[in-house]
């Protein structure tokens, strides 16, 4: 990675599902300049990505900063990714095959660029400045439309030869389970995550069973989203919180056996469905973590919830540019 010149200022980029978000931060990572712009799925791989230039040039004007005066951007992904080469392999959402970010935003801005899997740039951003600062080990799970997940190691971001790992998600944990959007049968994703949750608590709506659901958002999975999930708990669809705790209960399942794992000191709790709820899934997942981890580790951890919100990804990515093209020094 290319050392980096004397500038002050990082960039992050959130290339989410539905937005793009870019934040440029100087060098004690104060944020001085922001711009969103929603995705357009299947716009095209080039339109795509100057549609990503152009975000990063509205947040440096934004800051008043010219692009000469930044020393990194990093860029918070979804999908499968070749870290090494700074390539999005895949981004169903968008539509984009074999993306070459890194390629793309180092000729457009003249400096460094990393990418990483966009749970990845959240738990780092979170170890950083939010829930698991300063933790020797944090291992972050995210339910959304899917499961995100990601581990800080004294550091650094756990990862594979070329890829990012941790797809706490794709953890497989119903022997014949249904069919996950990974091809493979009965992982985390099918019985917990919010299309999950979605698919059934619209099949209760259906049967009249969620009024409250049914009138805020339908028996459309498409529109049952988190928020109305959280809604049609507090209105009293009893049936919907059940299905939401039964889903909490799996992820701490789970995650009890990435615990006994990694062994970490934080259980960093994020995502959609998290910020919507967060008393209800911290004190499922607690006590599937209390019932199924190893006695020797019950009180080695602690658990939290994420701080950052929607800016921990963006933040993550320019802290891990930082990282990588600074050096970890440079984060003292």
């Amino acid at each position: 990675m290319a050392v980096a010149k004397t500038r002050e200022c990082w960039v992050g980029f959130d290339l989410g599902g539905t937005k793009m978000l870019a934040a440029v931060f100087d060098g004690n990572f104060r944020p001085i300049g922001r711009k969103r712009r929603k995705t357009r799925g299947q716009e095209g791989m080039k339109a795509g990505l100057d549609r990503l230039i152009g975000t990063i040039e509205d947040a440096l004007a934004d800051a008043g900063i010219q692009p000469n005066e930044v020393a990194g951007i990093g860029v918070g992904c979804p999908g499968p990714l070749d870290l090494d080469r700074g390539v999005v392999l895949e981004t169903p959402n968008l539509g984009w095959t074999n993306a070459p970010v890194r390629r793309t935003l180092e000729k457009a801005f003249g400096c460094a660029t990393v990418i990483a899997n966009d749970v990845d740039a959240g738990v780092f951003g979170e170890y950083r400045f939010g829930a698991a600062r300063g933790a020797r080990c944090v291992v972050g799970v995210f339910p959304g439309t899917g499961i995100g997940g990601g581990c800080v190691y004294e550091g650094t971001l756990l990862r594979g030869r070329t890829g990012s790992c941790m797809e706490i998600g794709h953890i497989p944990v119903v022997p014949d389970g249904a069919l996950c959007g990974c091809g493979r049968y009965g992982c985390l994703e099918t019985v917990a995550s919010r299309l999950a949750i979605a698919a059934a608590a619209a099949a209760a709506a259906h049967r009249g069973e969620a009024p409250h659901l049914a009138e805020i958002a339908g028996t459309d999975v498409a529109n049952i989203r988190s928020a109305a999930i959280s809604q049609a708990i507090e209105a009293g669809d009893q049936v919907v919180e059940q299905i939401v705790r039964k889903a909490a209960r799996h992820i701490g399942w789970t995650m009890a056996g990435v615990v006994n794992l990694l062994a970490p000191d934080v259980v960093l709790l994020g995502g959609g469905l998290v910020e919507e709820m967060p008393e209800l899934f911290r004190d499922e997942i607690k006590g599937q973590l209390k019932a199924q981890v190893m006695p020797a580790l019950r009180k080695t951890f602690k658990m939290a919830v994420a701080e950052l919100g929607d800016n921990a990804s963006v933040t993550g990515a320019a802290a891990w540019a930082e990282h990588m093209i600074a050096g970890p020094a440079a984060e003292i």
